[in-house]
């Protein structure tokens, strides 16, 4: 999966740092992000913050991957480098490119990056009084210097979900209505006052009119790209097997056997995985 990027270390504790010239540098502007790819090594490459023309810019302090360290630059930063050495990436866009196995941790700087400056981007002003808020020098949070409100980055909890017809030896495939072109599993997002649990039963029965038993958790997965905690129930249908597909949230929706289940183009996802592992025959 896309955090699986040993034997490289993620650390995301915080400290007040200043950025050396050797340090990467995470540009965003409207979402999309300023890196260089390399087609032939199947790399990815961050400008430093040397490549920066005016070095007395302000950098948070993102997180570091073994011994790097990567800051978010404020938008209007200037290069020094040819911009056309780098180009304006979506994750998504990134997340499709073929990248060599020793690429993958720069895709994952490239998503955790991408989920701490949409939560710095969205939270400007204090929910509360709305003053400007700043950054704590402490703890990765922001704080209001008037009212004392604290925000933290957000993270939404969601469920991936393999629902298996042990009668006929089927998973249930989906594919979304829009986004997301290839194969998926039943996924959605936990409300307020529900246990994960409830979370699986409710999104099945939502989605594809089925009510599910034998609800045990698998795996669990950050997903920056919608700031989320991603955790993977397998479970079984209970009682009738007939599909009735919300139309406005899938496209499809069927009973697939072993060998017809379409994986992703790539393995960074948990719905992958979950649906590679039934294919397989682990589960």
């Amino acid at each position: 999966m896309i955090q699986d990027i040993l034997p490289a270390r993620f650390y995301n504790h915080y400290e007040e740092q200043t950025p050396g010239a050797s340090d990467f540098a995470i540009l965003f502007s409207e979402g999309k992000i300023l890196v260089s790819y390399n087609q032939d090594k199947q790399i990815l490459y961050f400008p430093t913050y040397g490549d920066f023309s005016f070095q007395e810019l302000s950098a948070t302090y993102l997180f570091s991957i073994d011994n790097q360290k990567y800051f978010l630059m404020p938008e209007k930063a200037e290069l020094r480098v040819k911009l056309s050495d780098f180009s304006f990436f979506t994750p998504r866009q990134l997340r499709d490119l073929p990248l060599a196995p020793e690429a993958k941790s720069s895709l994952f700087a490239v998503f955790s990056a991408y989920h701490l400056w949409k939560w710095y981007d969205d939270n400007k002003f204090c929910g509360h009084c709305g003053k400007p808020l700043l950054h704590d020098t402490v703890e990765r949070a922001l704080y209001c210097p008037e009212c004392k409100s604290k925000i933290y980055p957000r993270i939404n909890p969601a469920v991936i979900i393999g629902i298996l017809n042990q009668k006929k030896d089927k998973i249930l495939i989906t594919k979304y209505r829009t986004g997301y072109a290839h194969s998926a599993l039943v996924a959605g997002f936990t409300e307020f006052g529900e246990t994960l649990e409830q979370t699986v039963e409710r999104e099945v029965m939502e989605e594809v009119g089925l009510k599910v038993r034998n609800i045990r958790y698998y795996k669990s997965q950050p997903w920056a790209l919608a700031q989320d905690i991603l955790a993977g129930f397998f479970c079984e249908v209970d009682g009738d097997e007939t599909i009735k597909m919300d139309e406005g949230e899938l496209r499809y929706a069927e009973w697939v056997s072993r060998k017809d289940v379409e994986l992703q183009p790539n393995d960074y996802s948990l719905t992958n995985e979950m649906m590679k592992l039934f294919k397989t025959g682990g589960i």
